[in-house]
């Protein structure tokens, strides 16, 4: 059987927690090195999770022979620059969200792993979902019709950690093998913003993985609350095809209430989901109603799916789950998002059908 050789730079909270895991777990996927800037934390990592080489610097992780692949799972003020020097030596890259700062950079990326032939993963793992999966078929089949109109409410409750108050997770996760970093949220320099960044930055890829439809304007108004990071999104855009969406956003929420409402409005039929509660339903304007078999509580976030899909796409297992395309689609929202709420503006990425622009 090929083995895949990995290497993980940015081996932190995300992930000891999902991307080492499942690379351990990949009977063809072998951990070569990790990579942290502490050299003990480093050592312990490499230690407990199997990898032969602990690095403090990225440099040497990417010098390692033999290297296939890495995972970019660092702070996202390096993304593109560590992102950027992997595909260049040509090794295949799977990279956290938020893919980059600027559309710029992330439209760099894809370009550069479609040069050089080279698998160019960004991790959402909405995109692996059953339910997800099943809704982009029926959208692309026509199940809908055309698509007119989506309304997306996305909330997850880690105020604190965009305010700095509290580094530690806030998803109601117990036992991580290593708390976030400080600064890695709070501070814009390192995370390039807060909810807009964090975690609209999901909401964002998720509007092109389901329709396929690219952004074509962005009109945003952010609210900060006091932190030098925004809490609060409401984003009105509209996709290439006339598309109207509506994306509402905030981290401020209670651990008991997390909302991911994603409802795609057809010229023939509605198609309504909620993410985090594991539950899809179509209807049509002929009142047929289909209800979905929810998700278990163990699919509603599938965190290793990401680097699983990588692995098989390399080895030509099967499609890439959640291409480079979709985090640069992201990132043309985020980036026009923060222009238009800067300026007061509706920001134009590129033009719409009908459109003059």
């Amino acid at each position: 059987m090929k083995q895949i050789s990995i290497g993980v730079i940015g081996a932190g909270w995300w992930a000891t927690f999902a991307h080492l895991p499942a690379v351990r777990s990949h009977p063809a996927a072998k951990l070569v090195a990790i990579q942290t800037r502490g050299r003990e934390q480093a050592e312990k990592i490499a230690r407990d999770f199997g990898a032969a080489h602990a690095c403090t610097e990225v440099e040497s992780l990417l010098a390692l022979q033999p290297l296939d692949a890495v995972i970019v799972a660092s702070t996202p003020n390096v993304h593109y620059a560590q992102a950027k020097a992997a595909l260049e030596r040509g090794l295949h890259v799977l990279v956290e969200k938020p893919m980059t700062f600027t559309a710029a950079e992330a439209r760099e990326l894809v370009e550069l792993a479609a040069q050089k032939n080279l698998q160019l993963l960004i991790s959402c793992p909405w995109h692996f979902t059953r339910h997800g999966i099943e809704a982009r078929r029926l959208i692309h089949a026509g199940a809908l019709g055309e698509v007119k109109m989506i309304s997306v409410l996305m909330t997850n409750p880690i105020d604190q950690l965009l305010r700095g108050i509290n580094t530690s997770p806030t998803h109601g996760m117990d036992n991580v093998y290593v708390q976030p970093g400080r600064g890695s949220y709070n501070d814009p320099a390192i995370a390039g913003g807060g909810q807009i960044y964090c975690q609209v930055s999901h909401a964002a890829a998720y509007l092109t993985f389901l329709t396929g439809l690219r952004p074509a304007e962005v009109f945003a108004r952010f609210d900060r609350d006091g932190s030098p990071n925004d809490l609060y999104n409401a984003l009105t855009i509209t996709m290439e095809n006339g598309a109207l969406v509506s994306l509402a956003s905030t981290a401020a929420t209670p651990l008991a209430e997390k909302n991911y409402e994603v409802r795609v409005f057809g010229s023939q039929a509605i198609l309504q989901l909620e993410l985090w509660r594991g539950t899809m339903t179509l209807t049509d304007f002929a009142n047929q109603r289909t209800e979905f078999k929810p998700l278990a509580a163990e699919e509603i976030y599938p965190a290793q799916s990401p680097a699983l899909n990588f692995i098989e796409a390399i080895l030509g297992n099967a499609a890439n789950g959640s291409s480079g395309e979709l985090g640069l689609a992201s990132m043309e929202i985020i980036a026009a998002a923060c222009s238009s709420a800067q300026s007061g503006r509706n920001e134009i990425i590129r033009a719409t059908k009908n459109s003059g622009h």
